[in-house]
């Protein structure tokens, strides 16, 4: 059974049912039922408009970047708008979704800087039967406030929302980080730049920023700079970590797309086919064709 993921049509619902004023930003929650059978919408492996947490009760596989992830009873998935997603399910489903735009929580911090929502970071939380009581009420309780008439009820939200991120970060903790260097602060700029070219929505699409001397170019560093801190910080150099992210990406759309080899070669930078099948053959002992089938 498919998950079907009510997003094609959230702009229709946002409109009477969100949060929504000015740059108040978007929220609404949502029980999974509605949208686990023949009249939902399928999901699609794509960037979504929206971060999602969603309490997932039932048998699923998510497939999310270039990984999939088996639940067999209950989990927390995290989803946010810059890493493609889809969910297969089998049997009944129950739960709650909730979306929102960045522009809801503006006020109380970055979301993105959250593990959880990290492209890099681990979105799913296995849950025990008493973890699934203890947030199934919490999404219970997001939703009475929701539908309430109360003044202050997308503050209280917010404190909920929050509270349960917080809560189910507690469950995983990270370890404690070193003090950042300017190092460490031009590679992350220079990783945050290459991973906002991802996912790539269509296969008419390109990467923009393909070679070490355009990163360095749009972060008005010497290329020689960010050669060094990118060595420094992760051990590889600023060639082989672009390689590997486009590696990754074409793993992703060779599995999870449909699109013509070309495209997907075009899409990743690469001006002729034969030099992606080249260089994906060298990474992967493969051709793409091959890696696809």
């Amino acid at each position: 059974m498919e998950f079907y993921d009510p997003e094609g049509f959230f702009t229709d619902i946002l409109n009477f049912r969100s949060a929504r004023s000015g740059d108040m930003g978007h929220f609404n929650i949502f029980p999974t039922e509605p949208f686990c059978g023949p009249n939902g919408k399928p999901a699609t492996y794509s960037r979504r408009s929206y971060y999602k947490i969603s309490l997932v009760i039932g048998r699923n596989v998510y497939h999310y970047a270039n990984r999939s992830i088996d639940i067999e009873e209950s989990a927390l998935f995290f989803g946010n708008p810059m890493v493609p997603y889809s969910c297969k399910s089998a049997g009944p489903q129950t739960g709650y979704f909730c979306i929102f735009t960045p522009d809801f929580f503006k006020d109380f911090g970055a979301l993105h800087n959250y593990p959880v929502f990290q492209p890099g970071g681990d979105p799913i939380f296995k849950l025990t039967p008493r973890q699934q009581q203890e947030i199934r009420q919490v999404f219970q309780n997001i939703e009475k406030e929701l539908h309430s008439s109360y003044t202050y009820k997308y503050d209280s939200i917010r404190t909920m929302v929050l509270s349960l991120i917080h809560q189910v970060m507690k469950m995983r903790p990270a370890e404690p980080s070193a003090p950042s260097t300017a190092n460490d602060r031009i590679c992350t700029f220079f990783i945050e730049l290459l991973e906002r070219q991802f996912p790539i929505d269509t296969d008419q699409g390109q990467m923009q920023l393909r070679r070490p001397v355009d990163f360095a170019d749009h972060l008005s560093v010497h290329i020689n700079h960010l050669n060094r801190a990118v060595k420094t910080v992760t051990g590889q150099t600023t060639s082989q970590f672009i390689a590997n992210r486009v590696v990754k990406e074409a793993r992703i759309l060779l599995k999870q797309t449909d699109w013509p080899i070309a495209n997907i070669g075009y899409c990743l930078g690469f001006s002729e086919p034969s030099n992606f099948i080249s260089f994906f053959k060298r990474y992967v002992q493969a051709t793409p064709r091959e890696f696809r089938n």
